[in-house]
C-alpha cells in the first residue's frame, strides 16, 4: 500500500471533488474521461468515484456477511490496501440473559479480503473489539501483527469505527506494510462514508417497516361496518332472491381474498380494478339506485404495475365521505388512460366535497398520525396513506392531486410510471 495511492484516490474524492479540482466540474471530468484526462489527479478522482459507486449498493443492504463480502474488494481498491476486513458486533443469543447488554461487545469477522487471510484473519475479531467498545480508531503496530512469513506485506493495521446513529456497529480494518498520519485519516474518512451508507440502509429498513404499518392501516380502513353491512345486505336477499345472494356472497369472498391476502408490494392495475368492481357491486346492492358508477380503462394500461391497495381506498373514501348526508343519486367515475411513459388514473365523484383546508390537514398529518378527518371512522386515512406510498415509491412529484370544494364533489388523480426498475408484481 503506497502513500500516493491513498492520498490520490481518497483525497481526490473528499477534497478535489467537493472543493473542485482546479475549478473543474464532474461533467468536465467525465468528458475528459472520453478524451483522456489532463492530470493524474483527474484520473484518480474518476477511479475513486467509480469505486465508490460500485461499493454503495452492497452497503445499502446493511452490514451483513454478504454485503461485507461484496463491498470489501471495492474498499480495498479505493484505499490501495493489501487487505481489508470488516467486523461487526456479535449479537448475544436471546437466552444469554439481560446482563449481556451490560458486558463489552464481542467482535465478529464478516470478511477478510486480500492477502494474508490464512495468517491474520483469525485475530481480526479480537483486534476489532477495543474499537467496537471504545469507539476510537486504533493503529496496530508490527508487534501486534506478528507473522512467520518474511515476505508478508501486512505489518500494520488501521482500524476505524463504523458509527450508525450514535452507536458503533462495526469496524473497518485496513492492513498494509506501513502507516502514516495521512493514511490513518484516509481510513477514517472512508469509514465515515461507509457508516453513512449503513445509516441509509437503516433508513430504508425503517421505511419498509412503515410501509407494513401503513398496509395494516389500510386494511383496518376496510371498515367492520362495511363487512357487517355487506353481510346484512346479502342476508336480505337469501329468501327473496337466492341467486343474487349467492352472487353477492361470491363477490364478497373475492374482495376479501384480495384485500386480506399476504401483501405484495405491487399488483397489476387489472387486479386492482377487479377488486374495486367487487367492492362497488356490494355497495350497489346496499344503496340500490342511489349509487351509480362507471369505469373507463385504456386496455394498454391494464398490465401496469401499481402499489397494492392503492386505488380501492380512494373509492371507499369517496363513498364513505362523498355520500355522507346525500339523499340524491351519487356517481363515481374511474378513468385510467395511457399518457406515454405513464398511466394516469382518476377517481371522481359528485358528492358533498371537502374544504381544501381540511384536505391539507389530512394529507400533512400522514396516514398513521391523528389529525383532521380521523374523527369519522377513519375518513381520510386512505387518502393520506395512498399519497405517502406513491411519494415513497415513485418520488414526491407522484403524490396525489385532489380537486375538491364543499358541494362540488371530489376528484383524486394519480400518475404511475409504466416502467420503473424493481417495480413489478411477482
Amino acid at each position: 500500500m503506497s502513500a500516493p495511492s491513498v492520498l490520490m484516490l481518497v483525497g481526490a474524492v473528499f477534497v478535489a471533488v467537493f472543493a473542485g479540482t482546479a475549478g473543474r466540474t464532474l461533467p468536465s471530468l467525465l468528458r475528459a474521461r472520453r478524451h483522456g484526462f489532463g492530470t493524474p489527479a483527474d484520473e484518480a478522482t474518476f477511479r475513486a468515484l467509480h469505486t465508490i459507486s460500485r461499493a454503495s449498493p452492497s452497503l445499502r443492504a446493511g452490514l451483513t456477511r454478504e454485503s461485507a463480502r461484496r463491498a470489501a474488494r471495492h474498499l480495498r481498491a479505493l484505499l490501495g490496501a493489501e487487505a481489508v476486513a470488516l467486523a461487526a458486533v456479535r449479537h448475544a443469543d436471546d437466552d444469554a440473559g439481560a446482563d449481556a447488554d451490560a458486558e463489552e461487545a464481542d467482535g465478529e469477522l464478516l470478511v477478510w479480503d486480500g492477502e494474508g487471510g490464512d495468517r491474520h484473519s483469525a485475530g481480526a475479531a479480537c483486534q476489532a473489539r477495543p474499537v467496537l467498545n471504545g469507539g476510537r480508531p486504533r493503529v496496530l503496530t508490527p508487534d501486534a501483527l506478528t507473522c512467520d512469513d518474511p515476505a508478508c506485506r501486512i505489518r500494520v493495521g488501521m482500524l476505524a469505527p463504523l458509527t450508525v446513529e450514535g452507536r458503533v456497529t462495526g469496524v473497518l480494518a485496513v492492513y498494509g506494510p506501513s502507516a502514516s498520519a495521512a493514511r490513518v485519516r484516509a481510513v477514517g474518512e472512508v469509514a465515515r462514508w461507509v457508516a453513512g451508507q449503513l445509516e441509509l440502509a437503516e433508513l430504508d429498513s425503517s421505511r419498509a417497516r412503515l410501509a407494513e404499518a401503513e398496509m395494516r392501516a389500510l386494511r383496518a380502513q376496510i371498515s367492520p361496518h362495511f363487512v357487517y353491512n355487506s353481510l346484512t345486505t346479502i342476508a336480505s336477499f337469501v329468501r327473496t332472491d337466492p341467486e343474487r345472494a349467492r352472487e353477492l356472497l361470491l363477490d364478497f369472498a373475492d374482495f376479501a381474498r384480495y384485500s386480506f391476502r399476504n401483501p405484495r408490494d405491487f399488483t397489476t392495475l387489472a387486479d386492482e380494478l377487479r377488486s374495486i368492481d367487487r367492492y362497488l357491486l356490494l355497495e350497489r346492492a346496499r344503496f340500490g339506485d342511489r349509487l351509480h358508477f362507471s369505469v373507463e380503462v385504456a386496455p394498454e394500461v391494464l398490465p401496469v404495475a401499481v402499489p397494492f391497495l392503492s386505488l380501492q381506498p380512494l373509492v371507499e373514501n369517496s363513498i364513505r365521505h362523498g355520500m355522507e348526508g346525500a339523499r340524491t343519486e351519487f356517481h363515481i367515475k374511474i378513468v385510467a388512460r395511457d399518457a406515454g411513459p405513464e398511466a394516469t388514473i382518476s377517481v371522481e365523484d359528485d358528492g358533498v366535497g371537502m374544504d381544501p383546508e381540511r384536505l391539507r390537514g389530512i394529507l400533512s398529518a400522514g396516514a398513521l398520525s391523528p389529525g383532521p378527518g380521523r374523527d369519522r371512522g377513519g375518513a381520510g386515512i386512505g387518502l393520506a396513506n395512498v399519497d405517502e406510498r406513491m411519494r415513497q415509491v415513485y418520488g414526491d412529484e407522484y403524490g396525489l392531486t385532489v380537486e375538491t370544494a364543499p358541494g362540488a364533489g371530489t376528484k383524486v388523480s394519480l400518475r404511475v410510471p409504466k416502467y420503473r426498475p424493481g417495480v413489478f408484481p411477482d
